[in-house]
């Protein structure tokens, strides 16, 4: 019984450190106006919703996409915007030059940290 108790620690503890290592770095801002968007026009999309940057967009592949993100500092001197929670948001719209790898509805951007900042640095993964 102990011994399935250890290979489950460590089976728990190698997915977590997988996990950690495929998240990729980035950064994301926040926008207010959801409609319509690049990838479903006029469609009520929510608001767990994000934009992609032009390097993901590829031409609209990435849309419905859905993307796990975590704040993980400031990119300027608003001290710890971070809230400690993650959020996983859906690609709907496309951000040319929005100044971040993603670009969060405002209300996914307040889950994982204060807007205050307006820019922070994520970690995101594709759920």
């Amino acid at each position: 019984m102990a011994m399935n108790i250890y290979a489950l620690i460590i089976i728990g503890i190698v997915a977590s450190v997988i996990s950690f290592t495929s998240a990729t770095p980035g950064t994301a801002t926040f926008y207010t106006s959801y409609t319509p968007s690049a990838c479903y026009g006029n469609k009520n999309n929510g608001v767990m919703i994000a934009a992609a940057s032009d390097p993901l967009w590829k031409n609209g592949a990435i849309c419905g996409k859905k993307f796990r993100v975590t704040c993980t500092g400031p990119t300027n001197p608003v001290p710890h915007p971070c809230t400690g929670k993650t959020v996983v948001v859906r690609i709907v719209d496309h951000c040319p030059g929005c100044g971040g790898t993603l670009d969060l509805s405002r209300e996914a951007f307040a889950t994982i940290a204060n807007p205050v900042a307006g820019i922070i640095k994520i970690n995101y993964q594709r759920v």
